[in-house]
């Protein structure tokens, strides 16, 4: 057990990966000997060799066809879009191949492809490098989204990515990469997909978030207990698909419900969410469903990030207007 990055977990996961199964692969853009533009992969090719962890030209569209070929011929492997704002270039292969394959095939082939991919705000970056794009995938049939909120997750949800059989987008938030640590365990351990995590349990409303926006969730939880307010935070953890069942056991709790995300407010994760609790749980709720999302504008690039992304005080104003309905 040691105090790991959310980085250093992602690449204690990769690590582990690449000696229990040589059938993985890392490739993609600088990931060899740079170690990737963040060092993700840092070590690594030195560690499996120029065959296992090699670097591509920069063509997301040969990089996800490339993984494709490889996931139906009996490869696990793992590209890396260097960042998710480039990952428009290999839509056709992500969508109209790689998610297509187990319907395709009738479920005799699969495509274990793990495609992971930096995203989110904070970091100030220049434009096209910290887009949230998984409102774009969420909606893809056969395609899991996984967003990891904290370095725990990541190392076990990343693990958890590359054994299952299905292809996984795998988004990496940029601001969290070096801003937390949590307590990692040596050695192998995997995190359930489809499976959200309650992070904090609580009686008077429930705040349901992914990604860094679950971090925020966690600071106004602690404002509100100080108004003696208790607030259960969900973490979904698996965007794609969603599991309602503990959003649902949670609101027939607390009868309040407020929605986090970081990306932009229309036809996304949380439209999602709320559409599925209207459907299943309305009936539980004493006051409407409350959201908390970017505007649908476009993606922001350097400062205007910092006005542009949902922060705690945000949600606390929605979670009080929501609370004194």
């Amino acid at each position: 057990m040691a105090k790991k990055t959310y980085i250093q977990a992602i690449t204690d996961a990769l690590d582990i990966v690449l000696e229990d199964d040589p059938k993985t692969l890392i490739f993609g853009e600088d990931v060899g000997k740079n170690g990737g533009v963040f060092r993700t992969t840092q070590g690594l090719q030195e560690k499996y060799g120029e065959d296992r962890v090699f670097d591509t030209p920069l063509a997301e569209s040969g990089i996800l066809g490339l993984a494709t070929g490889l996931g139906l011929t009996g490869w696990r492997p793992i590209p890396e879009i260097q960042f998710m704002g480039f990952s428009f270039e290999a839509v056709d292969q992500i969508a109209g191949q790689l998610a297509r394959m187990r319907f395709r095939f009738d479920g005799l082939k699969n495509a274990p492809v793990t495609i992971r991919t930096p995203y989110g705000g904070g970091t100030h970056t220049a434009e096209m490098h910290a887009d949230n794009l998984e409102n774009f995938f969420t909606g893809i049939p056969g395609l899991r989204v996984v967003m990891p909120s904290n370095p725990y997750d990541a190392k076990g949800l990343l693990i958890s990515s590359v054994e299952n059989n299905d292809p996984v987008l795998f988004m990496e938030n940029l601001k969290l990469y070096r801003s937390m640590k949590d307590d990692i365990p040596d050695g192998k351990y995997t995190v359930p997909l489809d499976k959200a995590n309650v992070v904090r349990e609580g009686n008077d409303i429930t705040i349901v978030a992914y990604g860094a926006e679950v971090n925020e969730a966690l600071k106004v939880a602690d404002t509100l207990a100080e108004k003696n307010i208790s607030a259960e935070v969900i973490d979904l953890r698996t965007v794609s698909p969603i599991d309602t069942e503990t959003i649902f056991k949670s609101i027939q709790k607390t009868h309040k419900v407020v929605i986090v995300q970081e990306a932009q407010k229309m036809a996304g994760v949380g439209a999602q969410v709320a559409s599925a609790i209207a459907e299943g749980a309305i009936l539980s709720l004493d006051a409407p469903v409350g959201r908390v999302a970017a505007p649908n504008s476009v993606y922001p690039f350097a400062l205007g990030e910092d006005i542009w992304i949902p922060r705690a005080k945000e949600i606390e104003e929605k979670v009080n207007e929501i609370i004194n309905y």
